[in-house]
């Protein structure tokens, strides 16, 4: 799977804030009213309607109007793609790691072997 950089990036900025996370959990538990959400929070409606805007920017909750009320729903596919995406990043990072370990451990067995 190729990663789209500026797809991850909207991801991990959504996911970078606790209240966009558990906006995230709450809404995988079942839709919820953005009126709804906003008692759960210390803040005003206005800002939980800005963290839902940033988290359907990202993909990872969509909205749904219903009367007077707009309900945000999780997309579970959205976030299995960004756990695959995370999954991936991790692999890549894992594996820098390990090369540049073994690059060090080269070093000390030739640093080893140059001594008198």
């Amino acid at each position: 799977m190729v990663v789209d950089e500026q797809v991850v990036d909207r991801l991990l900025h959504a996911l970078a804030d606790t209240t966009r996370r558990d906006i995230v959990r709450r809404c995988l538990a079942g839709e919820a009213s953005v009126s709804r959400l906003a008692e759960a929070y210390p803040m005003s409606f206005a800002a939980v309607q800005k963290h839902v805007a940033v988290l359907e920017r990202a993909g990872l909750v969509s909205k749904e109007r219903s009367g007077r009320e707009q309900l945000v729903r999780t997309d579970v596919d959205a976030v299995r793609r960004a756990r695959d995406a995370l999954e991936q990043l991790e692999a890549t990072w894992r594996g820098r790691v390990d090369r540049m370990s073994d690059l060090l451990t080269e070093r000390n067995e030739n640093d080893e072997r140059d001594k008198p």
